[in-house]
């Protein structure tokens, strides 16, 4: 119900209207032109008038319109980031750690989702892109042209995936998954299966290829589970296929996979881990929390959306080029595997 009571109509027409670049010039005695110069472009006229500009413009309240700013500078000072779930809990840590890099370095983050679609993702990037001075996108669907083609209108940072000639952030998934096989390999385990994500998706293909390698390399056999979403469901409905390769542990292609499978193995009374050992991927929010506690590998989110952002800001600021950190991946062991009964 609408509120058109004498004292809503009140509240709404005594509103202050937004002080204005005139009302700031008006009161320092100075031209809007030279405020413009004091507060979009700092240094480029005398010290102490535009220290009295900026006093003024803050007493009242004063803030500057980002699309008057990039008029002036050719900069908005916002920078978009896009995920593809809003739900997938693997993007929090990420989107924490681009935030708090965006926020010291003075912009603000635009935060957009493209509902795991490439055409969405796409066409969501060029309707971003005249409003901010970059984009960061994380576990990117597109192919390798069309990145390359929107990376032509503003600079772009891929986060999660390996793109030539387009500066990206990945963590090196190695690590992590070779201790993985050599904690299971010590727990007795031969015969290993990989829970596949999408086949579209980059870093799937990544892992199945490093698991294979190393797999084969310590005499382990490995099988690759049809892939399905990358979500709990996704993990629940390749039990029977699971159990029917006679696997006696599985490596997830992401926590969420994972969770699905365990609660599939409690619904169908299949042994976590006594029947099946279960190692996750990301170590996700809620992964040392259900019973029994995930296994799974840390892969460093909020270092890898901190480590994008900076790169991502270097592009938009024309500094130096910025050299991502070496962020390796690491096994962390809870509950979910253990040794076969002898």
């Amino acid at each position: 119900m609408s509120d058109d009571s004498p004292a809503a109509v009140h509240r709404v027409g005594s509103r202050k209207p937004a002080a204005t670049i005139y009302d700031v010039a008006e009161v320092v005695g100075v031209s809007p032109s030279t405020v413009s110069r004091a507060l979009n472009k700092p240094g480029r006229i005398n010290a102490k008038t535009e220290e009295r500009i900026r006093n003024a413009a803050e007493a009242l309240g004063y803030r500057l319109n980002p699309m008057a700013r990039a008029l002036l500078t050719g900069k908005t000072a916002m920078v978009a980031l896009l995920v593809s779930d809003i739900t997938n809990p693997v993007f929090y840590d990420i989107v924490r750690g681009a935030e708090n890099v965006a926020t010291d370095a003075g912009y603000t983050l635009v935060f957009a989702e493209s509902h795991r679609r490439s055409d969405i993702e796409f066409a969501t990037v060029e309707r971003l892109q005249p409003s901010v001075d970059g984009v960061l996108v994380v576990a990117s669907l597109l192919d390798e042209e069309q990145i390359a083609q929107l990376s032509e209108t503003k600079p772009i940072v891929i986060a999660l995936r390996r793109v030539d000639g387009i500066p990206h952030v990945v963590p090196n998934s190695e690590t992590g998954l070779v201790q993985a096989l050599d904690h299971l390999q010590e727990l007795g385990h031969r015969s290993i299966g990989y829970l596949s994500g999408p086949t579209t998706f980059w870093a799937n293909r990544n892992r199945w290829n490093i698991l294979l390698e190393h797999a084969v390399a310590k005499g382990m056999s490995i099988v690759e589970i049809p892939p399905d979403d990358p979500v709990p469901n996704g993990g629940a409905t390749r039990l029977r296929r699971i159990l029917a390769s006679g696997v006696t542990a599985i490596v997830a292609y992401n926590d969420l996979m994972a969770i699905g499978l365990i609660s599939e193995c409690k619904q169908e009374g299949v042994d976590v881990p006594g029947r099946l050992s279960i190692v996750g991927f990301d170590d996700v929010y809620g992964a040392n929390l259900i019973s029994p506690s995930l296994t799974t590998i840390d892969s460093s989110l909020g270092k890898v959306g901190a480590a994008a952002m900076s790169c991502l800001l270097a592009q938009v600021d024309g500094t130096t080029a910025y050299e991502p950190p070496e962020l390796p991946t690491r096994l962390i062991v809870r509950e979910s595997t253990t040794s076969l009964p002898s």
